[in-house]
């Protein structure tokens, strides 16, 4: 094995560390870290939950006096700040690390590199990126807080093969199979937020909550957020009834259930500012958002341009024109005008088709 083809072999194994964090490092970064003297593995770690030690901290504890002179794979540049947790920098340069290979630069600006030159500075060897689209993909909603303050937004829809969300009396359970609702657990697992809006709390009474018993969430739950105008949310809704619901509206606020109200300003339309409610759950720290809405919000969503991704299951069934459709999108006059996708990924789940698309160009 050549020194690019080890190095490549630990990253990933680092990589795979990195995401037994998905759904329990929020707001931080999934990062994982891979001690090695050569080929041998004598300490490894991943982030687990915020407010925790880091990956680094883990590998070192587990390869301790085997650390000196070995070297350090770490899917994320090591930290360089005081948080609520010490300098990974500092704990490296400690332990005796010769040589630290990165995936990707840290994008916090309180990191950015100067976690990099401090090991440099302190005489290690560093080399990088390695591996860095896995590292990326694997934290593209933080990516995308740090460098815009929005969070990454995925739009989650059930739909027929002809388009279609609910019969026209708005009848929607069950378009797809148990299969594709299992997995759809995962997906809340790992976001921040579960975003709908009161069309769906009226219609449907969810509870917005990770149910699956397999999945390991380290005690955490989305943050869940119901965008209602109007304010129109039953205080005996079940997404109410428990602390974590926050619901944003432009009218006065008023005590409903367990939620949190806050009243924020209306966008050019006169409708709730879509964007500035994102800004607001990116401020919190939220680096995905998972929107299980109707046609009206995802359409808005999309139509203002806020939608990173789209996340289709696609049932082997028809509704018919009359049934309502995926979208509420404005009338298009030209081709140009039209919203285009790439296609990231397809799974079977059961009779269904799971279609991830990414969103690369907006209205």
């Amino acid at each position: 094995m050549t020194a690019l083809e080890l190095d490549h072999s630990m990253m990933q194994r680092a990589l795979e560390l990195a995401a037994r964090g998905l759904y329990s490092t929020q707001p931080n970064p999934r990062v994982g870290c891979v001690i090695a003297e050569a080929d041998k593995i004598v300490g490894e770690g991943w982030h687990m939950k915020a407010g925790e030690p880091h990956a680094e901290v883990h590998a070192l504890r587990k390869a301790g006096d085997q650390a000196r002179g070995a070297t350090a794979y770490v899917t994320l540049e090591p930290c360089s700040h005081v948080g609520r947790t010490p300098p990974c920098a500092d704990a490296l340069i400690h332990a005796g690390i010769v040589r630290v290979v990165y995936a990707m630069k840290d994008p916090n600006p309180l990191v950015n590199g100067t976690g990099l030159a401090k090991l440099q500075t302190a005489g290690i060897q560093v080399s990088g990126p390695i591996l860095e689209s896995a590292a990326q993909d694997l934290n593209a909603g933080f990516i995308k807080r740090m460098a815009s303050g929005l969070p990454l937004v995925r739009i989650k829809m059930g739909m027929s093969l002809d388009g279609r969300t609910a019969l026209a009396n708005g009848i929607s359970q069950w378009i797809t199979c148990e299969a594709s609702r299992n997995d759809v657990q995962h997906w809340r697992a790992r976001s921040s937020a579960i975003l709908t809006g009161i069309g769906t709390i009226l219609a449907d009474d969810p509870s917005l909550t990770v149910r699956s018993n397999t999945i390991d969430t380290q005690g955490r739950q989305p943050l869940r957020v119901i965008c209602d105008s109007h304010l129109r949310t039953p205080p005996t809704a079940k997404v109410v009834g428990s602390a974590g619901t926050t619901i944003y509206t432009t009218a006065s606020p008023r005590h409903c259930g367990m939620a949190d109200v806050i009243q924020v300003g209306a966008d050019t339309q006169g409708k709730l500012d879509l964007e500035l409610v994102l800004r607001e759950l990116a401020m919190l720290g939220c680096n995905e958002v998972l929107v299980e809405a109707g046609a009206t919000l995802a359409g808005a969503l999309i139509e203002r341009g806020l939608v990173d991704e789209l996340l289709l299951y696609v049932a082997p069934v028809l509704l018919g024109p009359q049934a309502r459709p995926l979208l509420d999108l404005p009338l298009l006059s030209h081709m140009s005008e039209r919203v285009e996708m790439q296609l990231l990924e397809t799974q079977q789940f059961g009779s269904d088709v799971r279609l991830r698309y990414r969103v690369i160009n907006e209205f």
